[in-house]
């Protein structure tokens, strides 16, 4: 533990030398590092989603320093300090976790989630409402998820998760129906639902949606540029090629990949 503490202080004195002494750092405010600490985050999906674990250390500690940023320019002008948002933390997994520093029982990590929501649900008062903590921006996939993950929470949720797949068929059926009438504002709508239902489906068997679709979207490309590099190397163009050719090459890719 000493080595951790150690390692903690000196960001925090490397950060009160930066925010002294260097211009830029000096200038910085929540504002202004907002949308950095955005892009750090997806930084380091990315490197989580590629395994690279050299990535993942590096941008564990980009996000740290931002943790510290934020916490010091709150310091300066008398709001809160780092010690308030340890403390805080701290605070909250105690008292979420009373199957680890109380009485409760739990026989398992779907009745520890619904536990956490309901006690976030106490902390926050009667008036507050389930989804009321959602961030606005959150993108839509995730946060179709979220929405599900949190209602299931406080036990709205499928008795049996193959009852899902009706929902599915059903809500299929009804964007196939708005199609073929060709009503493009009603085909978006239940083009919506029906995206809504298979991420349902993705939870309830225990797949992150965002993931799934990230390793396909980086398969898609992966595939697609051996497309092209091949396509070059036989000095044609994508342009002039029939599809049965490409879905050749296409094939030619995934035998690749084993």
């Amino acid at each position: 533990m000493k080595k951790e503490l150690e390692a903690f202080d000196r960001l925090l004195d490397i950060m009160n030398q930066l925010r002294e002494k260097c211009p830029w750092d000096n200038k910085q405010t929540w504002e202004s590092l907002r949308t950095l600490s955005v892009e750090e985050v997806y930084e380091l999906a990315d490197a989580i989603m590629d395994s690279d674990n050299e990535e993942v250390k590096k941008e564990l500690g980009d996000i740290i320093m931002h943790v510290v940023f934020y916490a010091k320019i709150a310091d300066e002008d008398g709001k809160f300090d780092i010690t308030g948002v340890i403390h805080n933390i701290c605070d909250k997994l105690v008292h979420r976790h009373p199957h680890i520093f109380g009485d409760m029982n739990v026989s398992n990590a779907d009745e520890v989630a619904e536990n956490w929501e309901r006690i976030k649900l106490k902390e926050k008062g009667t008036k507050k409402s389930v989804l009321g903590g959602l961030p606005n921006s959150l993108p839509a996939l995730v946060k179709a998820y979220r929405v599900q993950d949190k209602v299931r929470g406080v036990g709205f949720d499928w008795e049996k998760r193959d009852q899902i797949w009706d929902k599915i068929n059903e809500e299929m059926n009804e964007l196939r129906q708005e199609i073929t009438d060709a009503d493009q504002e009603k085909t978006e709508e239940e083009f919506g639902d029906f995206l809504f239902s298979v991420i349902n489906a993705a939870r309830l068997y225990g797949i992150n949606p965002e993931n799934a679709l990230e390793k396909t979207n980086k398969k898609f490309i992966r595939r697609f540029n051996f497309l092209e590099q091949k396509t070059i190397k036989k000095d044609r163009d994508l342009k002039d090629m029939t599809l049965n050719e490409m879905e050749e090459i296409w094939n030619e890719a995934k035998n690749q990949e084993g």
